[in-house]
């Protein structure tokens, strides 16, 4: 497909720098995240007519849906890796493959609050209390580094939560002289957090007297034709260079979600379709996500002259409905938010009146529409409220709204088999067909309480299930995992357990109980 005059003006913008890109079809919608070291060049051959004829029948399907593009500029190559990776993840585009997957790149931990804290990998950042380095895009070169962090600073490498004699007499760090052996007494806990401490100096680069010694030795052992030994420590260097390379982490991804090449149009034909007196500047939309009934969560996303408004998105836990009853559950979120709104707004108005003489502005920021009522008319109720589902998700909305006395807001449901619009009222849903620029309005606001609702909702499973504390403890399997959970129902009543009550417990010992509860203890003080 041949370059538009506004794809060309705006390749002539691309630096020649480093990034990623978004290729775009005319929805708005990501359907590619690629990278690049050099930004121009990579971004412009899509648009080059001679290179079309070696292009595979994905690629000439991809640039034929191209109608827009973004770039990001980052600093390096592992930068854009990681943004790619993380881009990819966010919006899943269906052009991309690879990195759609839940996998992340490798991170290096440490926990200083252990009785003898030890370097360990994890692909998982959690909130406990532990100093994360990374992530790294080179994990081979992450573990080289570290091996020698090790035997630089005399660390230990063994797996065990809180070694002891019995395991200092197999322990061949100790008798190699590559670990101080703090778990006999060589050394006090103080003076081997010196030591980590001195290592985590290393990993973030602020020792770099390392590396000078390193060239020293490869180029002697160049001199003396020891070629291998010289191609070792050459890769040792690039592996430390690479460990020690500043990366952005892109906690938060630096991009907006995929909008609207013409959002008033879309808002404009979807009053025209509801029948409303103009166009709805405020959307609400509402989602409900459960596997089985449990960890069941609602979202709400914002949109805003048809766009989205994330400062306003909100997510619920669905709290008084007990198995999988999505009726009841968008039932609960709609009278929690819309009484909450309530009496805000309420609130608002009370301080309002209060005010002696208020200013003009003030008196903008309070008046209430009369079509509404006084209690109504609060500043942040929508002009559409959107729920995902038929008829009965509809239904249990209005009833709620009703009972608040807020029933003269527009509500909708889109029903996902064939887009069908439900309306309060009326017998027969509107089918408007694919293409029509209000149903993409509505099924963006539809895609993404699905993104923010699902998002939530593997977050709560990742939390319950993946992050438990138990899991560091080392030499830990499912079952032993299991039968304590059975046994005391939480960690937090672990923690509480007598060393005779965990010792009960199939698999677990006098000596690993007491390794159990030192690990707890030390968890438990991370987290404070």
């Amino acid at each position: 497909m041949p370059a538009t005059e506004a794809i060309r003006k705006k390749l002539g913008t691309v630096p020649h720098k480093p990034g990623v890109y978004l290729h775009k079809d005319r929805f708005g919608t990501v359907i590619y995240v690629g990278k690049a070291l050099d930004l121009r060049k990579r971004v412009s051959q899509y648009f080059q007519s001679s290179r079309r004829m070696g292009w595979d029948l994905k690629f000439n399907a991809l640039v034929e849906a191209i109608c827009d593009f973004d770039v990001h500029v980052v600093r390096s190559e592992p930068e854009a890796l990681l943004l790619e990776s993380k881009l990819i993840k966010e919006f899943k585009p269906r052009f991309n493959i690879s990195l759609r997957d839940d996998k992340r790149y490798l991170m290096l931990k440490v926990n200083l609050n252990d009785p003898i804290p030890n370097f360990t990998f994890t692909r998982l950042k959690k909130d406990d209390g532990a100093r994360y380095f990374g992530p790294f895009v080179n994990s081979v070169g992450l573990r080289n580094t570290v091996a020698l962090a090790r035997k630089q600073f005399n660390l230990r490498g063994c797996r065990v939560f809180t070694p002891g004699e019995a395991d200092y007499k197999h322990c061949l760090y100790a008798h190699l002289k590559y670990c101080t052996a703090p778990c006999v007494g060589n050394v006090t806990r103080e003076q081997y957090l010196e030591q980590v401490m001195a290592a985590c100096n290393f990993l973030e680069g602020q020792c770099r007297e390392m590396q000078g010694q390193l060239e020293a030795e490869m180029k002697k052992a160049a001199a003396s034709h020891d070629f291998e030994k010289a191609a070792d420590l050459r890769d040792l260097i690039r592996d430390l260079q690479d460990t020690w390379k500043k990366t952005e982490k892109f906690a938060r991804v630096p991009y907006n979600l995929p909008l609207s090449i013409n959002p008033q149009n879309d808002l404009a034909e979807l009053a025209k379709v509801l029948d409303l007196p103009k166009p709805p500047l405020r959307i609400e939309g509402f989602d409900i996500s459960n596997i089985s009934g449990t960890f069941a969560v609602a979202s709400l996303v914002s949109f805003k002259n048809g766009r989205p408004d994330r400062a306003n998105y909100r997510r619920f836990k669905i709290k008084t409905v007990e198995g999988q009853d999505d009726f009841a559950g968008m039932a609960e979120v709609v009278r929690r938010r819309y009484s909450r709104l309530k009496r805000e707004g309420a609130a608002n108005v009370g301080q309002a009146s209060s005010l002696s003489a208020p200013s003009e502005a003030r008196r903008e920021t309070f008046t209430l529409p009369r079509s509404l009522g006084r209690l109504e008319a609060c500043p942040t109720l929508p002009d559409l409220i959107m729920v995902d589902g038929g008829r009965g998700q509809l239904s249990a909305a209005c009833a709620e709204l009703k009972k608040l006395g807020l029933g003269k807001i527009p509500v909708i449901g889109l029903a996902k088999e064939f887009e069908e619009i439900y309306q309060p009222g009326e017998s027969k849903p509107l089918r408007l067909g694919l293409n029509h620029p209000a149903v993409k309005l509505l099924q963006r606001i539809r895609d993404e309480c699905h993104r923010v609702a699902n998002s939530y909702n593997a977050q709560l499973r990742l939390k319950k299930i993946s992050e438990s504390v138990l899991d560091e403890f080392p030499g830990i399997g499912e079952r032993r995992k299991a039968a304590l959970l059975k046994k005391f129902g939480s960690v937090q009543r672990l923690r509480t357990a007598t060393l005779e009550q965990i010792a009960a417990i199939p698999g677990f010992g006098g000596k690993a109980a007491q390794q159990l509860k030192k690990f707890l203890a030390a968890r438990s003080l991370s987290v404070i």
